[in-house]
């Protein structure tokens, strides 16, 4: 992050601080794992969409890693588009990049070194959000999660409206800052200064970490 950058959000968080705004949340006690769009299309830079995000990836094979090893629910998401939406979705108008997440190619499949189990859904949408015009919040709820970690690609597009959804569904949310990542510097700090300022907690992952021991998950 630059300097000014960092001076701008210190400067607006010391402002928030006294009208009651970024209030810190509590860790849930059944968290589920939601990785937004960590697809090839998004983590390979040759797809018009993507850009590096290697560290990203590595930090988010650590998570789940433990996740697993706790029991805890993970659900991935994709974006995935049939030829009849490349003419209908204004999405697809505004960033025409996306059009290259077509059904059936290697850009709509889970990046490789995140390999997701068989019991882990890759759930298909065609918007930002993990929510929108998908099951995760019924599978949630069948899951017996009241609490979410999300991580995944891009901050100021798909994390940002799966965190703003989720925070609507009443869940608790953390996001690990290293397990999240955008094209550009820019819009990826600022969208994580306004989620933790009004969403969720933005927090290091080793704080996530921490926290695994302590959750309960039903059985």
């Amino acid at each position: 992050m630059s300097e000014s950058a960092g001076d701008w959000m210190e400067a607006v968080r010391e402002q928030y601080r006294g009208r009651g705004v970024g209030e810190r949340l509590a860790a849930g006690r059944r968290p589920g794992i939601v990785v937004v769009d960590l697809i090839n299309g998004f983590t390979d830079p040759a797809c018009p969409p993507g850009s590096d995000l290697d560290a990203v990836v590595e930090r988010t094979a650590e998570l789940l890693e433990r996740a697993r090893a706790a029991g805890l629910p993970v659900f991935f998401t994709t974006i995935s588009y049939e030829p009849r939406d490349l003419d209908e979705l204004v999405w697809l108008r505004k960033m025409p990049a996306l059009r290259a997440l077509t059904a059936g190619s290697r850009w709509v499949e889970v990046d490789g070194r995140l390999a997701p189990r068989d019991t882990e859904p890759v759930i298909v949408k065609k918007a930002a959000s993990a929510f929108h015009g998908t099951d995760l919040a019924e599978r949630l709820a069948a899951a017996g999660v009241n609490s979410l970690i999300v991580c995944g690609a891009t901050t100021s597009g798909c994390i940002r409206a799966t965190v703003i959804d989720a925070c609507a569904e009443n869940y608790l949310v953390r996001v690990p800052r290293e397990c999240v990542g955008d094209r550009a510097e820019g819009p990826h700090e600022a969208n994580l200064f306004d989620i933790d300022a009004k969403y969720a907690d933005v927090v290091g992952l080793e704080e996530v970490l921490d926290e695994l021991p302590g959750v309960v998950m039903a059985r």
